[in-house]
This record gives C-alpha cells, sequence and structure tokens, in this order.
C-alpha cells in the first residue's frame, strides 16, 4: 500500500493510454505516475472580522527534468490534490511539446474566492507564498495565473516573496503587471498562439481566410480574443457563444461591433436582430473550423457524430473526451490539441521569465514576433510527428512530449 501513496491516479490514467502510443519500460511508467515533489498546507487567514480561518494549499511541482517547473494557481472551492497533481503533468507535457525550458507545476487554494475581500484575497495570496517561498524561485519553479487569480494576485505574491528574501526578484513569478516585470501582449497570448497555429493550418490546405467559416464556443478571454484576431485577419465567424448560449450569421458576424457593445467580459450583448443558438446547436453547425473556448468536455461520445466541422481548435483545456477524440479520428476530422493550441500563454510566460532574467523589456511586436515562431516550430513539429507515426496530433502530442521529457531523464541519469 505505502508504494501507491505517491501515485496521481488520474496521471497514471493518462499514461496507460500514452503507452498504447508509446512503449515505456517499467522504470518509465513508475517515474512519471508520481509527481517529483508534493506541498500542502494550512494557510492561516485573519479575516476582517477579527477570526481566523484556516486554508488548504497546495503546490505540486510534477517534473522538473526539463528546467524549472512552470503552471498556475488557481483559487477554487473544487481545489483537491488529485485535480493539482493531474494538472501539473499536463503541464509538463504542454511545456516539452511547446519546446521551453521547463517542467510542470500547478498549485491552488481551497476556497471561493467571492467570499473574501480584497484585503483578506491580498494576504491570503502572501500567506501563500510563505508557505511555499523557500521551494521556488526563478530557477526552481515559476508559478502564473489560473482560474480566479490574476496579475494583482501575481503583484502580491511577487512583493511578498521579494520581502522575504529581502530583494527584487521578479522572475519567481510571470503573469505580473507589466510595471512588476510583466510582459507585452501577455493578455492576449493564449488567442494570438492558437490564431497563429490556425492560420498556418488554413495556408497548409489552401483555404481562403474570407471563405473559412469559424465558430466559437466561450467568450471570455481567450474566446473574445481569437474572435477579434481571426475577424481582422479577414475569417468568418458565422457563430460565437457565451454560457447562456450563441448568436449565428451564415453570412458573417461582425465581431467589433459586438465587441463594442459588450457590458461585462465573458458575456455577449444583446443583439436583437441575430439568430439565438444553443451551445448544443452551435457545436453541430456546418463551419470549417469549430473552436472550444469554454471548459471541458464539450465535445463527447454523445455529440461527436454530431460534429459538422472539419477542423477543431481546442482553445479551452481538455474540451474533447477520449471517446469523442475515436469517433472525430475515424470521421477524418482534424483536432488541434490543447497542449499545443494554448499554448501561447505559457510561450509569453516564457518570454516574460528571460526578460527578468536579463533585466530587459521587448516591445509587443517583438513577444508577438517569437511567440509566432516558437508557436509554429511547435506546431511544425507535432505535424510532422503525426505523419511519421500515422496518428492523429493528441497522439503525436504526448509521443513528442513524453519522449523529451524520458531523454532528459536519462541524460540526468534517473533512469
Amino acid at each position: 500500500m505505502r508504494e501507491n501513496k505517491n501515485i496521481c491516479y488520474n496521471c497514471k490514467t493518462h499514461l496507460e493510454k500514452i503507452a498504447k502510443e508509446i512503449k515505456l519500460s517499467e522504470p518509465e511508467f513508475n517515474l512519471l505516475k508520481r509527481p517529483k515533489r508534493v506541498f500542502t498546507f494550512n494557510i492561516p487567514l485573519k479575516m476582517d472580522s477579527g477570526k481566523t480561518h484556516f486554508f488548504n494549499g497546495y503546490r505540486v511541482q510534477y517534473n522538473d527534468a526539463l528546467g524549472p517547473t512552470k503552471g498556475g494557481i488557481r483559487f477554487h472551492p473544487n481545489v483537491d490534490l488529485e485535480e493539482v497533481n493531474t494538472l501539473a503533468f499536463l503541464m509538463a507535457l504542454k511545456c516539452a511539446v511547446a519546446g521551453l525550458p521547463f517542467g510542470g507545476a500547478k498549485g491552488g487554494i481551497e476556497l471561493d474566492p467571492k467570499i473574501l475581500s480584497k484585503p483578506e484575497l491580498e494576504r491570503l495570496s502572501r500567506g501563500y507564498i510563505r508557505e511555499i517561498h523557500n521551494f521556488i524561485g526563478p530557477q526552481i519553479d515559476i508559478p502564473a495565473p489560473d482560474v480566479n487569480t490574476d496579475e494583482q494576485t501575481m503583484a502580491w505574491m511577487t512583493k511578498e516573496y521579494s520581502k522575504i528574501k529581502g530583494k527584487f526578484i521578479p522572475g519567481v513569478i510571470t503573469g505580473k503587471p507589466i510595471e512588476l516585470g510583466g510582459s507585452e501582449g501577455r493578455t492576449i497570448a493564449t488567442g494570438l498562439g492558437g490564431a497563429f497555429i490556425l492560420r498556418r493550418l488554413v495556408k497548409m490546405k489552401k483555404w481562403e481566410p474570407q471563405e473559412t467559416r469559424i465558430v466559437i464556443q466561450g467568450f471570455g478571454n481567450v474566446g473574445a480574443n481569437i474572435a477579434k484576431i481571426l475577424y481582422d485577419w479577414g475569417y468568418k465567424i458565422i457563430a460565437v457563444s457565451d454560457v447562456r448560449g450563441g448568436i449565428y450569421d451564415e453570412g458573417g458576424l461582425n465581431i467589433k461591433e459586438i465587441l463594442s457593445k459588450q457590458a461585462e467580459p465573458r458575456f455577449l450583448p444583446e443583439m436583437e436582430s441575430i439568430k439565438k443558438i444553443t451551445n448544443k446547436e452551435l457545436l453541430e453547425l456546418d463551419c470549417d473550423v469549430l473552436i472550444p473556448a469554454a471548459v471541458s468536455h464539450q465535445i463527447t461520445k454523445e455529440n461527436a457524430n454530431e460534429i459538422r466541422a472539419k477542423i477543431i481548435l481546442e482553445m479551452a483545456n481538455a474540451p474533447t473526451t477520449p471517446e469523442a477524440d475515436e469517433i472525430l479520428f475515424k470521421r477524418g476530422i482534424k483536432v488541434i490539441p490543447d497542449l499545443v493550441a494554448n499554448a501561447g500563454g505559457v510561450v509569453v510566460s516564457y518570454f516574460e521569465w528571460v526578460q527578468n532574467s536579463t533585466n530587459e523589456h521587448w516591445s509587443k511586436e517583438e513577444v508577438f514576433e517569437k511567440l509566432e515562431k516558437k508557436i509554429i516550430k511547435a506546431f511544425d513539429s507535432l505535424y510532422l510527428t503525426c505523419k511519421t507515426e500515422k496518428c492523429d496530433l493528441r497522439a503525436a502530442a504526448h509521443i513528442l512530449a513524453i519522449r523529451k521529457i524520458l531523454k532528459a531523464e536519462k541524460l540526468r541519469g534517473n533512469l
């Protein structure tokens, strides 16, 4: 029983599927199914009322074979150790696929941040850093924003870490405000990275942008940004949606007008003259490219046979279930997996870390130019692996990532 205590069971399930694509020896499998380091702790927080509450905190550094670990910190009531383990494992794969000198990590606090005042959130954020400050750093583990955290959270955390160490160390955390060493262009980096990949694939297929019909599920930061970028590039966006439902126009939506009328982030404005559709109907529209940019598990075995897109660009995390993947592959629908499609954010986080390390500040144009080169190189490697291994792009991503990680582990003498 003792042997099983450190195993990430979700990761083990992922690896069992990957093992069908790439042969793993028993030592390799055993190394990958366990996180390298796990930190669990209680964070005491003095509330505005004067009472002290305790919150569960986590940080997992899953694998550091390729470099210091990298991954976000989320504040959510459903955060638990298994979730953080799984997300850290997937970050290790994502960094490897993107060609970054990082391993994978993730962290979180189990709470609903809406119950806290802003001063309480600041004290909790600083308390999190006080618990893990000895185990993070620019060459050890570099956190970033995630669900319900933002650049303000990262600013508090950076300042607390620097206060403890006695000097300003901006490279400990990415996703910071520009004034504290953040990178230009980070807010649209995820959407822009996905758009660069789609433009590459459309060019390979010799499609004309103005004739390429795009459907986007989700109108948060990623969905709204990729909609605006693709619209500006001349693509035809025929449908978009938020959590309540979507709008559809076969002739193409005016994304600039929609954004100009948007009253609050993540929600579409009221557009009386445009046809309303449900999210189910949106996913099943006849289109060239479907972009799920909302939440996970939207394309399942129940609706995979109804999907009429030619390409699916996964801008959300895990929007397609494994069962749906098999159906889509058999139907010839190309899925660009989240491991590369939405990697623009972590690529620009890497650029922020580089700028902090060298005391530089790059222009937005320079950041975007470097992002395009980096993410297209990753996609081209994926596409080549897909052809040589005769597999889908998700399997190719797994093969590429695991091979890179295992090669580094062997070079380090761990296998």
